[in-house]
């Protein structure tokens, strides 16, 4: 039944992505740029996430919401632990503020999906130039923090297995010292529905824990990412003790 219903669930958000991604492109077109086109790509993945809720037995069940910055203009920097694409999806529905992610530029070449995500406001770097790439991000991304932009990123990189820790990398941390904002550590267990690279996800429970905002200015950034890998694998030896045993 699971493999059926994850067959549903990708067909279900391989058809579902061509009109919103074709609507982003239209809007480009007619010189539309900024939130219109975020509630359009925003709009498709709540109904990602709802089709996940109801065809895959998927609930997101979130705590912290009251850690977020409250004005409008506060700007935060996101760190999010990665176990999977659930995440991914997810944040832009919950978050107060719109979202930009800090991704490889290999995505854009993804057909509809990519072509999408190009249009918006996203950093999309190259991973293999690693100097201009940070210079990239910290340019856009005090830009966009200006804005009232939230900037996203996963310290690990990439998605990590259930019950392991990635490498954290102070990238994030970095354009949080940079651009004087704080960041916020946030958890996430989604590999226990949709492990990393799993066709196949099974019905269960995704608990989202948000920490508090732990303040940038006068950091270092490897000390503050430090103090961001130990609350986060911390956390998630909480939320998900049967993946941390040993």
């Amino acid at each position: 039944m699971s493999l059926i219903r994850s067959v549903i669930h990708l067909l279900w958000m391989g058809v579902t992505v061509v009109p919103y991604a074709l609507a982003i492109l239209l809007g480009t077109l007619l010189g539309v740029r900024g939130m219109p086109l975020y509630r359009i790509a925003r709009a498709w993945l709540s109904l990602c996430i709802s089709g996940g809720r109801t065809l895959l037995g998927i609930t997101p069940r979130i705590t912290g919401m009251e850690n977020l910055p409250q004005g409008e203009s506060d700007g935060v920097v996101l760190l999010v632990k990665h176990q999977s694409t659930y995440e991914t999806f997810l944040m832009p529905t919950i978050m107060p503020h719109p979202l930009a992610y800090v991704f490889k530029k290999e995505l854009l070449y993804v057909p509809f999906f990519g072509w999408a995500i190009g249009r918006l406001d996203m950093i999309h770097i190259d991973r293999s130039l690693r100097t201009q790439a940070f210079n990239k991000v910290v340019q856009q991304g005090k830009s966009l923090l200006a804005k009232g932009v939230w900037v996203i990123m996963f310290p690990e990189g990439t998605r990590i297995p259930r019950g392991q820790k990635g490498q954290y990398k102070t990238g994030g941390t970095r354009l949080a010292v940079e651009a004087g904002v704080p960041v916020v550590p946030i958890a996430v267990t989604s590999a226990k529905c949709w492990p990393r690279k799993a066709f196949v996800k099974t019905p269960g429970v995704v608990d989202v824990s948000i920490g508090r905002p732990i303040p940038s200015q006068g950091r270092q950034p490897d000390e503050l990412m430090r103090e961001v890998e130990a609350w986060i694998e911390s956390e998630m030896r909480r939320l998900d003790p049967e993946a941390y045993r040993d």
